[in-house]
Order: C-alpha cells, then sequence, then structure tokens
C-alpha cells in the first residue's frame, strides 16, 4: 500500500481509477481565471484568449512512446505528421485556424540523427500541407524512448469560436468523414507484431488494409468542413473533434452543453473497408465507431433552421440530435432499442495499448 509522506496511514489514491477525463476534471476544478483575455480554459478542444483583434487559440498534444505509439510499427515520418495534424484538429475544432506550432521532444540515445531526421520530415510535411510555420520549441534527452509535446497556436474571429458548450435541445448532429477505421488499422498493426514475434521469418499481410493502416498512421484534420460550413453561412452550436471514439465526444458535449442526445445506429457513417476488417476481428463496425477513437474526424451541432444549408455538402452526415439532459445520451440500436452511450474509447491511463 502506497501512503503520503505526512500520513503514513493515508492510503493514496490510484489515478487509473479516475481514468484520463476524471483525473483532469480532478486537477482542474478549482482553477481560477485571473485574466480578463482568458476567455475560456480546461475544458474544451482548445483553449481562447483575447488578446489582439482576433481571438487566440492555443492547445497542446502529448504523443509518448509505449503509449501512444508503437515505435516498432509506426514509421517515423509518419508519426512526425501525425503529431501535428492532431493537433491542428482540436484548433479546427474551434472553428479557427492554426498558425504555429512549437514542437517539445524527449527522444533517447537509442535514435539516431537519421531517425529524427524522419520525424522532422513528417513534421514539415503537415505544415506545408496545412500552411502552418513551426517557430521553435525545446529538446532534451530521454530514458524512456521517445516523447512529443507539440503546441498549436491558431487564431479567429471574435464572433466565429465554437465551443463544445453551445448545444440546445432539437439542434441536429453530424459527423464528417467515417468513423473506426484508425482503431482497426490498429487492430491489424497488433496483429501482425504478434504474428512476426511467433515467427520473425514471416512478411507481414498488409496489401488489404490500406485504407485502414492510413486512418491510424496517417490522419488528416477536417479543414475542408471548416471551410465548406463557413461557405453555406453555418455556424455550428457546438463542435469537438473525434480522437476518443464518437460515444465519448457525444457525451463531452452533452456534459458541456448541460443536454442530453440521440443518434442513430444506421446514421453513423462507417466505410465498407473497416466493416469487413471489423467482422475479421469478431467485432460489430459500430463498436469500433463509437469507441475506437483517433478517427480525428468532427462531430458538431446545429440549429434546425441551418439544415437546408449543409443537407448538400459533402462529406457530412447526420447522424441525431440533441435533446433535454433528462433523456440522457443514448444510441437508437437498428432494431429501434434505446442505449445508454458510455464513454468506452481510449484512456491512456486505463489502457496500455501502444498507440
Amino acid at each position: 500500500m502506497e501512503t503520503t509522506p505526512n500520513d503514513p496511514g493515508k492510503k493514496l489514491t490510484d489515478i487509473g481509477s479516475l481514468g484520463e477525463f476524471g483525473l483532469i476534471d480532478h486537477l482542474t476544478r478549482e482553477l481560477p481565471i485571473r485574466n480578463p483575455e482568458t476567455l475560456k480554459g480546461v475544458g474544451d478542444d482548445a483553449a481562447v484568449a483575447d488578446i489582439g483583434p482576433f481571438l487566440t487559440i492555443l492547445t497542446k498534444d502529448l504523443l509518448v512512446e509505449g503509449v501512444h505509439f508503437d515505435i516498432s510499427y509506426t514509421p517515423l515520418k509518419h508519426l512526425g505528421y501525425k503529431s501535428i495534424v492532431v493537433n491542428l484538429s482540436d484548433v479546427y475544432a474551434m472553428n479557427a485556424r492554426p498558425l504555429q506550432v512549437i514542437v517539445g521532444l524527449a527522444v533517447s540515445g537509442r535514435y539516431s540523427l537519421e531517425a529524427m531526421e524522419e520525424l522532422y520530415a513528417g513534421m514539415r510535411l503537415a505544415c506545408d500541407k496545412y500552411g502552418v510555420d513551426l517557430v521553435g520549441g525545446d529538446t532534451t534527452t530521454s530514458s524512456m524512448g521517445l516523447t512529443l509535446s507539440i503546441t498549436a497556436v491558431g487564431k479567429a474571429g471574435k464572433d466565429q469560436v465554437v465551443y463544445r458548450s453551445g448545444a440546445r435541445p432539437n439542434d441536429l448532429l453530424f459527423v464528417s468523414g467515417d468513423l473506426g477505421a484508425a482503431y482497426c488499422g490498429l487492430l491489424v498493426l497488433q496483429r501482425e507484431k504478434e504474428e512476426f514475434k511467433a515467427n520473425p521469418g514471416m512478411q507481414p499481410r498488409m496489401d488489404d488494409y490500406a485504407y485502414v493502416l492510413e486512418r491510424l498512421l496517417k490522419p488528416e484534420a477536417r479543414s475542408d468542413i471548416i471551410d465548406k460550413l463557413n461557405q453555406s453561412g453555418v455556424k455550428p452550436t457546438s463542435m469537438i473533434d473525434i480522437s476518443d471514439g464518437l460515444a465519448s465526444e457525444v457525451l463531452h458535449l452533452c456534459k458541456q452543453s448541460g443536454c442530453g442526445a440521440t443518434i442513430y445506429e444506421e446514421k453513423i457513417p462507417v466505410d465498407r473497408r473497416m466493416a469487413q476488417t471489423a467482422h475479421e476481428f469478431n467485432i460489430d463496425p459500430t463498436t469500433c465507431a463509437l469507441s475506437g477513437g483517433e478517427d480525428y474526424e468532427l462531430l458538431f451541432s446545429i440549429s434546425q433552421q441551418d439544415y437546408g444549408k449543409v443537407k448538400n455538402i459533402e462529406g457530412i452526415h447526420p447522424i441525431g440530435h440533441i435533446t433535454g439532459a433528462d433523456q440522457g445520451a443514448n444510441l437508437c440500436s437498428s432494431s429501434g432499442q434505446l442505449i445508454e452511450l458510455r464513454a468506452q474509447g481510449w484512456d491512456s491511463f486505463r489502457r496500455k495499448e501502444g498507440r
């Protein structure tokens, strides 16, 4: 039993019992906002500060070897690309534009200079594609492999930022793209790794899994969806990016907005290649979409009066609607059964899946 130095009889709490989001809530529940320029602190995809003619958007993500990725099957160039993209996704989820990124890097001596060049080549590709500047950071040694800490900075007009907290009953829920493929890509890589360990002479079987592998190893931030919504004159009432699974993100919107939601199983967009891979692992594709995570699509709500403006936008799909808080957050199954949504996706304090 671990105890505190000041009170040897008091048992310490395992942070795994709280989970990632429980830990965040616990540590940040009494953080004061001291400066009037700070409009939004903890609790959304990014923080928001009013320090000029535009609002400044700030966000950070960590990628830790052995927790968020397994270097045995993650190419460093892809890892560098992904490390930038997952941060930009948070900025877009605020209906904002990323401008700069700052890179923190802790790396052990088992990595060569050439390996780091590959990592940064991927970062540069992402910066080139999304038009952001890599403006600095910090580098240090590590005894624990490779850790990336990326900060992204963006901007938005003062009336353009979208929070998680703006959804209202009868708003419509949409998602971009398709869901669950990244998790299926992870399952494939984990399976091939185990087969290789058992038989080092084997060749990995990857040709049939190009789509799900790309969704895991080289995700894209949905700047195009933000562009299409803005061009249509639609500002979502709430928005979040899907990094921890659809169910988890719906619950985040409901919690922050003080609402409930109903989503419909037959409306959840899944790709046939994902579904085929899920069936290989005897998993329901809906389960992958709800709980898989790392899709980096956008989940957002809009007012019903804006439906006509967005119904023909390619790449977005209506999946349900916002309800009163007393109705809770539910999945309406294909058979018509209401099932309470639960956050069963990725949690770095409870699962160590090497992603």
